[in-house]
């Protein structure tokens, strides 16, 4: 179960410098913070000069405090005209700052002009104060900063990555020996890239003899301020250090690739691509994107709250996160999707779930604008109307317009976007270096070294997959004409839900009916959520009879899910060479799975697309490019499309 995150407390020594009290020592050197991270950090790693004329560097830092190294780094990642095409900056952090905090500590610290602008970016871009993986993007993408936030000895093992430099930034090791341990030099020693360098303030023994003994090189050398000595070296063991070796970019000749899908999950993955200079082949068998699930007139979006944090509530909580961030950026690049207020109201389903609720996310101590529990007058004051009991508030959830996501995910890809649609995909076929895409006629549509399939129930007969249990559910929505209930001021979930959509319809659902195909509009369909949503909302009671549903206006749309309600995002495993090394691979782990080149997935999300799509899309483009991960590792196994494949291996029953 995740740790709480608790949040650092900020106070100033008599000379001005931000202190810790909880660690009794101070952010950075008396001497000067900008001074002491362009000596030690920068000028410790070789840097600029070490990322020159690079596609990719990637920098890992333990200890974020206020940034100072960030912002510095980024300053002068700006300042170089042989600078790297993107730069990389994962950072851990046990005890972040509130943003007023940071500002604070910013403000204190900083006067020069330039590095004061990038801090107040920084301060602006700052996500909220919940444990995991932050994904934040400046320079339209090119400087991306992944924070952690959570305790460096859990941290630091779940990130997938190739490190080019190491900031060894902790509090020092008499203070903080818990971020100095040889266990923490062995996570680092897992993730160096080749030629790794690192550079610390510190040169107490007892990190040089971890350093030996995890494969690092180090030498003394001349300390800042009043530290008369520090330490900086590189990554070159004599000797095998991991069993796994960090991602590196998939070989390619061309940065081309076919996505099959043009709905929620595929769209996500043709932005994301493209924000990388990728050239994309969308292939969609309807006329235009977002006509099967994605094409609901309406999807709320929202975190999930689980008493034990559950992986689904860890993923679904990243998803949001970075979809708040992406759908943001379209915003600012005037492709902006067609969105509601902000705010959406979870109700419970009874009041042992409210309590339990309530207790979970106070044990959590989740901060206020990710989740507040409210009672039910407080829940009628939001929503506009009474409510049947009181429930949780979500201040950044809401509803999107699906297809208006997707079309401004294409329209942010430009030129780099070659859409065709009416194709109906038959199957896949490798060549040398290339995947070849015919429909189902035989006929070749499109080349390419790269094959995303997105295309839901479809995907794992595209892909040829034996070990992919999706099923389908069946869904249908109601449309409430304006006028046949009060106005809610809000979206209202809980056993079902209710819109308030821009034209004063209100959207109710959804049923949930297990390989249901018939896709007609029934009767009982809309008496069922209309019942449904007057169990949270009683002036919903009564709306329709059976006479009056079946003139009701709606649509059917099927949501594909696994056997564990998990999406399937990631690379394919080669299931052929896995059967025939199946003894062998009885005790696998994911990465040792044989995987089938430059081909990947993303289907499966259910009714989560809206907060899975974004994310799913970046760990796979992530993947493709050899760039760290956007979430731990254990998470993303939990979400490979390989999973039911190991597990199938682990149970002996793969032939």
């Amino acid at each position: 179960m995740t740790d709480p995150l608790i949040p650092a407390a900020l106070a100033f020594r008599d000379n001005g410098t931000p202190f810790s009290p909880l660690y009794d020592d101070i952010y950075h050197s008396a001497v000067g913070g900008l001074e002491q991270a362009h000596h030690v950090f920068l000028l410790g790693n070789g840097l600029p000069g070490r990322w020159q004329n690079r596609r990719l560097f990637t920098v890992l830092e333990t200890g974020f405090g206020m940034g100072i190294n960030f912002v510095m780094t980024w300053a002068a990642w700006r300042a170089d005209p042989s600078r790297c095409e993107r730069l990389h900056f994962v950072s851990i952090e046990k005890h972040p700052f509130t943003v007023a905090d940071l500002r604070k500590a910013v403000a204190a610290t900083i006067s020069d002009p330039e590095i004061a602008g990038l801090a107040e970016s920084l301060a602006n871009a700052w996500p909220m104060l919940v444990p995991g993986t932050h994904r934040l993007e400046f320079e339209n993408g090119r400087v991306v900063l992944t924070l952690v936030f959570g305790d460096a000895q859990d941290s630091l093992p779940a990130l997938r990555l190739r490190a080019d430099a190491f900031y060894l930034d902790g509090f020092a090791p008499a203070k903080n020996p818990e971020l100095w341990t040889p266990a923490i030099f062995k996570a680092l020693a897992r993730l160096a890239g080749e030629g790794a360098t690192f550079a610390t303030y510190s040169s107490a023994g007892e990190i040089k003899r971890a350093l030996t003994q995890c494969g690092f090189e180090y030498r003394k050398v001349e300390g800042f301020g009043w530290k008369r000595a520090m330490l900086v070296g590189h990554f070159a063991p004599r000797w095998r250090v991991r069993r796994y070796e960090p991602p590196a970019p998939l070989a390619l000749e061309e940065r081309h690739a076919v996505v099959i899908g043009a709905g929620l999950a595929g769209c996500a993955v043709i932005e994301r691509l493209a924000a990388r200079g990728w050239r994309v082949t969308s292939l969609e068998r309807h006329a235009s994107v977002a006509q099967d699930a994605s094409g609901n007139p309406a999807g709320v979006f929202h975190p999930m709250i689980s008493r034990d944090d559950s992986v689904a509530s860890r993923v679904t909580r990243a998803g949001f996160l970075y979809a708040l961030q992406r759908w943001a950026a379209l915003e600012r690049f005037g492709h902006a999707p067609l969105r509601g207020g902000q705010g959406l109201l979870q109700i419970a389903a009874d009041d042992e779930e409210a309590r339990s609720i309530s207790e979970a996310i106070a044990a959590f101590g989740y901060p206020s604008d990710y989740v507040t529990p409210i009672s039910s007058n407080e829940a009628r004051q939001l929503a506009g109307m009474p409510l049947a009991r009181g429930g949780w508030f979500f201040p950044h959830g809401g509803w999107i317009d699906p297809a208006s996501l997707c079309a401004a995910q294409c329209a942010a890809a430009g030129d780099l976007l070659d859409r065709r649609f009416g194709v109906e995909v038959g199957r896949i076929e490798r060549s040398g270096a290339q995947w070849t895409v015919f429909d189902t006629a035989g006929a070749a549509v499109a080349r390419a070294p790269v094959v995303v399939v997105a295309s839901a129930h479809d995907a794992a007969r595209i892909a040829g997959l034996q070990h992919a249990p999706t099923r389908s559910i069946r869904g249908q929505l109601t449309l409430l004409p304006s006028g046949t209930v009060p106005p809610l001021k809000m979206p209202v979930m809980g056993e079902g839900y209710a819109v308030p959509l821009a034209d004063g319809t209100t959207l109710t659902g959804a049923t949930y009916e297990l390989d249901d195909l018939d896709t007609s509009l029934r009767a009982a369909g809309h008496l069922e959520n209309v019942e449904r949503v007057a169990q949270m909302l009683p002036a919903f009671a009564g709306v329709a009879d059976h006479a009056q549903a079946a003139d009701l206006a709606g649509r059917v749309a099927f949501r594909c899910v696994t056997s564990d309600r998990m999406p399937m995002i990631g690379q394919f495993a080669d299931e052929t060479l896995a059967a025939r090394d199946a003894q062998r691979l009885r005790g696998a782990w994911p990465l040792d799975l044989p995987r089938t080149d430059g081909l990947f997935g993303a289907f499966a999300y259910g009714s989560r697309g809206l907060v899975w799509a974004a994310l799913g899309a970046e760990l796979i483009t992530s993947q493709l490019e050899g760039e760290p991960w956007p979430l731990e590792r254990d998470l993303a196994e939990d979400i490979d499309p390989a999973r039911f494949l190991l597990r199938a291996l682990r149970q002996g029953t793969v032939r």
